[in-house]
């Protein structure tokens, strides 16, 4: 049980004080009753409320999956271009949400943010090799012999060792889908070109087993379930 106060503060819609406005405001509501006293305790398990008519469910940590569209970076202080943070609702940004590794700025597709640290950690680890899924445009067809140096294994200028994809689909002539479980700065076109090609367009469409949703626009946000991400 917390207080309505604590729920609204802990989900991200402000400080304590402006929490307090909020409630006594009227704009804060649960199960259709709208609450004027911060005191008021709820079961936060399955626990759903509306602030300004915005429902949102109560959650101790937050997964997103977000269909980034290009011109937007993976960083809080971005340098260049605006943050993919202004992408997302204010509660979530003040909740601490951060990009779950990073896509340049010109890729777009699935990008995963969560405040939840360990997850975070997890899903980015080396250690852990988490596949992650893209699509690539290619300047020039991608021949049997191009193909075969993808999964087979080229070496990088920083790295003596030869890397792999796991997988490689022909989507078209000059479309393939690629699959890696490790990363590096610029990797997937880096590994294009040391196998004879040069990307000209970048996609992810996969995260470990989640695949980015056809019915989820460029721009649009959806909160995940970080199961989705791990299952079989």
């Amino acid at each position: 049980m917390r207080s309505i106060a604590d729920i609204l503060f802990t989900q991200g819609f402000g400080s304590r004080r402006q929490c307090l406005a909020l409630i006594a405001s009227g704009v804060v509501c649960v199960r259709g009753e709208v609450i004027t006293d911060p005191d008021a305790f709820f079961e936060t398990q399955d626990l759903t409320f509306e602030v300004a008519g915005v429902l949102r469910r109560y959650q101790d940590k937050i997964l997103i999956a977000l269909h980034k569209p290009a011109g937007y970076e993976c960083s809080v202080k971005p340098s260049s271009h605006p943050s993919v943070l202004r992408l997302l609702p204010a509660d979530f940004v003040t909740r601490g949400v951060q990009p779950v590794g990073r896509l340049d700025e010109d890729t777009t597709g699935l990008l995963l943010l969560t405040d939840d640290g360990e997850l975070n950690h997890v899903l980015t680890h080396p250690k852990r090799h988490v596949p992650k899924t893209y699509e690539v445009c290619l300047a020039h067809d991608a021949t049997p012999a191009f193909l075969a140096k993808l999964e087979e294994g080229v070496v990088l200028r920083d790295d003596p060792h030869p890397v792999h994809a796991l997988k490689v689909s022909l989507l078209g002539a000059k479309t393939i889908e690629v699959v890696i479980d490790f990363g590096r700065y610029h990797v997937v076109k880096r590994l294009i070109a040391a196998a004879g090609n040069r990307c000209v367009g970048l996609k992810r469409t996969g995260f470990g087993a989640f695949r980015l949703p056809a019915d989820l626009a460029s721009g649009k946000w959806r909160v995940i379930d970080p199961k989705v991400i791990f299952a079989p």
